[in-house]
């Protein structure tokens, strides 16, 4: 969503809210939004297009909506179909270059779950283990610079419900199990990411 009106299924965009309010409330200097959704954050980039304050990176599929882009800090535009391994390393290359660059003090990360590989919607083949690996690692990488980093959930479109919330709970998973790698209690059950990788 733009700042004067919605865009595809948004309506408000969280991501803006989200960092302007750090940036008046919580002694933030310097936000960096992580959006891997699978359409470009269009939006997003357009709301803070040449605020030194806040760094937009958008890694999406350049092939799929919104087809007129705008201009984001950095723009990474995949080639459809691409799969877990070339999509992890893109991402492990970009995020690592942002942050020893842009240094936040916070990452609000867009964890979309559209980049699945049954997603209509999507163009990606990335598989159930490939966004649980790609959640674990921006949570993890972060953590390790010591950056705080908000996650919220992103697109998806499935018409089994059950499926589709249980790909949106593995943000939540990926961030519990960062949490105990860290010296952290020990959470109750454990998780295998290849379960169910259909």
């Amino acid at each position: 969503a733009y700042q004067s009106f919605g865009s595809g299924f948004t309506v408000l965009n969280d991501l803006a809210i989200s960092a302007r309010w750090a940036l008046a409330n919580a002694g933030v200097e310097r936000v960096l939004i992580v959006d891997l959704d699978v359409h470009q954050g269009d939006g997003t980039a357009s709301i803070f297009l040449g605020d030194p304050k806040v760094f937009t990176f958008s890694m999406h599929c350049g092939a799929n909506f919104p087809f007129r882009k705008q201009t984001s800090d950095l723009d990474v535009a995949l080639e459809k179909f691409v799969g877990d391994e070339e999509y992890l390393a893109t991402l492990e290359h970009h995020l690592a270059q942002v942050l020893r660059d842009f240094m936040p003090d916070l990452v609000i990360y867009d964890a979309g779950v559209d980049i699945w590989q049954g997603d209509k919607l999507g163009h990606l083949c990335i598989t159930n283990s490939g966004i649980f690996r790609r959640d674990y690692h921006v949570i993890d990488t972060c953590c390790k610079a010591g950056i705080p980093v908000a996650c919220v959930v992103g697109g998806g479109y499935d018409v089994n419900a059950r499926e589709l919330a249980r790909r949106h709970g593995l943000v939540h998973v990926a961030a519990a199990r960062v949490w105990q790698s860290h010296d952290k209690p020990p959470l109750d059950r454990p998780f295998d990411a290849s379960e169910r990788d259909e």
